[in-house]
């Protein structure tokens, strides 16, 4: 993997050398004799980076010199424009690259350069076709650069001939004016280079110190590269070559990361003396004539060895293969500023479709701080009244004597009473992470069969505290919705069965008039709900570090499935979080996961959801209610934060939008699902681009992909019905 030198003739043809004694005199870059003479002597990219080293430090004989600041090729605003230019581009790959851990053997170098190739390849095709269209053939190839060889190989052919090991860059060349049947890969010239890839392994080490330039060595050497190219030009017949041979592109990659580095000049300022040093020439040119743009490192592939085509990191290489191509074929049939405006009237009309278009005052709207997602959908602005929660005074809160609240234990006996007949459930266990309590019962008849049991708030409390109106949601508010969707037949494995709704019998007569609801007695008339299945929530699967790959697909399958069935009668969750979806593992041959908690489900549009820092959707937190993709949206935050997502410091409701907007936009939530599965990350973007819009989700063809990885990875049909 260590980069070499390029052939001393593979410049190309041309009349002969000048001689070193025959050279009189300084000359100038624009003589064609002398830029030979100098390509044939500047063939070490190491010597070119000694000679550099410490004006890349900063440190030379002048006072007061300071190390040399490298702006960025392209800005956020280039990148965001050249994303919504490239909405729907099927970009694909044919070979993963494999696992940074095992990239130092044989096998995985190997794999590295195939799928390096196919990435440049994938990309090149991707951008012909959607800038230039399909109408003509695309005019590209590419083809690894020998170090001591004047031909450039496909990356097969050099597996193949062993010469692997003398592979010092991946190129992108340009076929000419000949199109798809020109010049092949084995015959390519210097000047035909579009631009570089080095693939070098150190490249992400950057990426660990807060995204800093590379490292005096890798960016040595891709001045190196970079000043090779151009001179190559200069001297090329084509004058399609030699008209862009003031500016070029090198791409530095390893098996996750990548970044850009430009280099811009005029190469006929290039002075040397052909008894001097050609390395200490080219280090003045580089530092008094050229331009160098340096872009942050970024990751290009996730762990699994999958592309992220739409991160920062390889937008940013793509933008550099778009104007290298623009270089050598001109402007594009289909203009990027074109396409990126196609985006924004696709997103004015969803504005208008969701009546999202701002009505403040222009005083008020220029105020206001557009906040932009990864469909740049959601703005922020300032209101005229606080979206926080409105301070309660003490003493308004009645809060009853805590023997007013019905306490259970592990082995309390609970009498329940429903329309037609009265039974008894053991407390066998309790779920330590839910307020109000989940308990764990057995009926006293069938001990070996459990159940959720869910305690309700007493009528008997006229002003109910908030603990007390937790549990009317856990109860009697989660009856109605559980009633409500067996009524319209909603059957699903992933949404509990109600098993018992009823009262409490308590004990003691009870004295309770015939038009009433309590007989005064403290438990009188508290209602109890009893579910199936039971199972361990995600919250404690994640403190045990027994939530890994298969439970996080697993999770999203059927949380997805449990979402899909209540929606088809109208029924959006609205409280999706780690503590309401419980793994079932007894009873079934396959483990399966069930959306619990439907106390908050919103059945018709005054409810409102619950409101949650970490988990609610965007347009929740925004407007106080569900949009079509809320419930998908916190499943992916659910999802996140439990696939090691770091959790942020959230206090407030415009914090948690701001964070909200950050990782979207950043694709950390992608990034982090990517290196979990691919079909998690993909999904993420299919939800981001439909959040806050009136657009439904197509589940079955999300629940179709996710059925097929989970059953490549059990390598047999699982049952995933629901």
């Amino acid at each position: 993997m260590e980069g070499g030198s390029p052939d001393r003739t593979s410049v190309g043809s041309g009349p002969k050398l000048l001689s070193v004694s025959s050279a009189r005199g300084r000359v100038r870059g624009s003589s064609s004799h002398a830029c030979k003479e100098f390509l044939r002597k500047f063939v070490d990219s190491e010597n070119l980076t000694l000679t550099l080293e410490d004006w890349l430090s900063g440190c030379s004989d002048e006072s007061g010199s300071l190390q040399p600041f490298f702006d960025v090729p392209f800005d956020l605003t280039e990148l965001q424009n050249f994303d919504y230019a490239l909405e729907g581009v099927a970009f694909q790959q044919l070979v993963r690259m494999p696992n940074a851990l095992y990239a130092s053997t044989s096998d995985a170098v190997e794999a590295i350069h195939l799928a390096i190739e196919d990435f440049l390849h994938a990309g090149v095709k991707g951008l012909w076709e959607r800038f230039w269209g399909h109408e003509s053939a695309m005019p590209f190839t590419v083809a690894c650069i020998h170090s001591t060889s004047s031909k450039f190989y496909p990356a097969e052919k050099a597996i193949a001939r062993g010469k692997l090991d003398g592979v010092c860059a991946t190129a992108v060349l340009w076929k000419g004016s000949r199109g798809s049947s020109g010049i092949s890969s084995s015959h390519g010239k210097w000047d035909h280079i579009l631009e570089l890839a080095l693939l070098r392994p150190d490249i992400g080490s950057t990426y660990q110190n807060d995204g800093q330039r590379p490292s005096h060595a890798v960016l040595g050497e891709a001045l190196f590269y970079a000043l090779r190219v151009m001179l190559s030009r200069r001297l090329s017949k084509s004058s399609t070559a030699a008209r862009n041979s003031s500016c070029v592109y090198v791409l530095l990659v390893d098996s996750q990361y990548g970044g850009v580095v430009k280099v811009e000049g005029d190469v006929r300022t290039l002075e040397f003396d052909s008894r001097s040093n050609v390395y200490d020439c080219a280090a003045d040119w580089i530092k008094t004539h050229a331009k160098i743009t340096v872009s942050p490192v970024d990751r290009v592939w996730n762990k699994l060895g999958n592309a992220n085509w739409g991160d920062v990191g390889t937008l940013q290489i793509l933008l550099a293969t778009y104007h290298s191509m623009m270089q050598f074929c001109g402007p594009p049939k289909y203009a990027l500023e074109d396409l990126a405006t196609e985006h924004s009237s696709r997103l004015q009309s969803r504005r208008s479709e969701r009546a999202l278009v701002d009505n403040f005052s222009s005083a008020s709207a220029s105020a206001s701080a557009s906040m932009v997602n990864g469909n740049g959908l959601f703005r922020f602005q300032n209101r005229s009244y606080s979206p926080e929660i409105v301070e309660v005074q003490e003493e308004t809160v009645n809060v009853g004597p805590p023997e007013e609240t019905l306490k259970l234990e592990i082995g309390s006996l609970v009498a329940i009473e429903d329309a037609t007949f009265q039974k008894e459930y053991e407390i066998t266990d309790i779920l330590s992470d839910s307020d109000p309590p989940i308990y764990h019962a057995s009926p006293v008849e069938e001990p070996s069969r459990v159940y959720l049991l869910h305690v309700g708030s007493s009528p008997s409390h006229l002003e109910p505290a908030w603990e007390d109106m937790n549990s009317w949601y856990q109860v009697q508010r989660q009856t109605k919705v559980l009633t409500l969707m067996k009524q319209r037949g909603v059957s699903s494995k992933h949404i509990p069965q109600m098993v018992v709704s009823g009262r409490v019998v308590h004990p003691g007569e009870c004295n309770k008039p015939s038009n009433g609801v309590s007989c005064g007695h403290p438990w009188c008339g508290t209602p109890i709900l009893v579910t199936s299945p039971v199972g361990e929530t995600v919250s404690n699967l994640i403190r045990g570090g027994l939530f890994g790959v298969e439970e996080a697909l697993k999770c999203c399958h059927d949380c997805l499935a449990a979402i899909s069935a209540a929606s088809s009668v109208g029924v959006r969750h609205g409280d999706i979080r780690p503590e309401n979806v419980i793994r079932v593992t007894s009873g079934s041959r396959n483990p399966f996961f069930v959306l619990i908690g439907w106390g908050h489900a919103i059945l018709e549009d005054r409810d409102r959801p619950s409101m949650n820092l970490f988990y609610s959707s965007t347009f929740a937190l925004q407007e106080g209610k569900l949009c079509a993709a809320s419930d998908a949206e916190s499943l992916i935050y659910l999802l996140y934060f439990s696939c090691g997502g770091v959790s942020p410091e959230l206090d407030s409701v415009e914090g948690a939008l701001q964070w909200r907007e950050s990782s979207w936009s950043k694709r950390v939530i992608q990034q982090r699902l990517g290196d979990v599965s691919a079909v998690l990350k993909a999904f993420a973007d299919y939800v981001d681009s439909l959040c806050g819009t009136p657009y439904p989700i197509d589940y079955e063809i999300w629940l179709r992909r996710l059925r097929r990885v989970i059953n490549e990875d059990h390598g047999k049909e699982i049952d995933t019905s629901g």
